[in-house]
Order: C-alpha cells, then structure tokens, then sequence
C-alpha cells in the first residue's frame, strides 16, 4: 500500500503523499493506511495533499475517522493542501475546522512539539480549542 501511497519517516514523524485524486474509489486504502500509521507510533502524522487536486465526501471521511483515531492516540494529524478545490471541500465538510491545514510542506513541519489541544463537542466530534495566535521561535 504504501507503493502508491508513498510514507516517508522521520523519528516519529509520518509524512503520506496522497493522490490526485482522494475519493470514494481510493477513500478506504487512505483511510487504512492513515490508520496503519497511526497504529505504528507516528506522533505526527502529516496528509501531504499538495498532489491532490479534487477531494469528494469519502475523501473527506476517510481524513475524519483519521483524525478521530489520531486524537485518541495522541497523535497529530496535519494537512498540506495547495488546490483551491481542494481546500473548498474540505472547509465544506468543516474538516479545515477539525484538522489543521497548511498551505506547504515546510510550514507544516517546523511546528514540532506544538500541541493543539482538543475537546469533543456534540456528536463526539473533537475540535481544536480557540487559543490566541504566537509566534513560534
């Protein structure tokens, strides 16, 4: 699986290339391979969409349950997204609202050790807590 959907690591850093297109027809290997990262330790867990070009609702699903199982193991999940459509859908879902998303590779890498807390709101959904912007030194 991870042929197509290449894992680079580094420590306990993940960092999956997704496809152009995240989809009801590939929707369920992401979702497992996201899955198997997280099962593996990754304590960081970065989605790298800066391929992807059209996210559909499974796509955007397969990201949820992710997430779901990131924020149980602790782990943090991030997403890079460059695609305007891309970013449209995912802010249509509200999944923009649930995981953070990056607009490059770099940017969401060089926040080490940062910890978004989480609380679960209605429908066990957990969502980043409101906190003040810093700056990072």
């Amino acid at each position: 699986m991870s042929d197509r959907y290449p894992v680079r690591w580094a420590g306990r850093r993940a960092i999956v290339m997704l496809p152009q297109h995240v989809g009801e027809f590939n929707a369920s290997r992401i979702r497992e391979l996201l899955l198997l990262v997280i099962s593996r330790g990754a304590t960081e867990l970065v989605a790298d969409m800066t391929g992807t070009a059209w996210c559909d609702q499974a796509g955007a699903a397969a990201i949820v349950h992710a997430q779901l199982r990131a924020a149980a193991s602790g782990t943090q999940l991030r997403l890079v997204v460059t695609a305007e459509a891309v970013r449209r859908a995912l802010a249509h879902s509200g999944l923009d609202r649930l995981v953070p998303v990056y607009p490059s590779l770099e940017a969401a890498t060089t926040i080490e050790g940062l910890v978004i807390p989480m609380t679960l709101k209605r429908g066990g959904l957990p969502v980043p807590e409101p906190r003040e912007r810093t700056e990072l030194s």
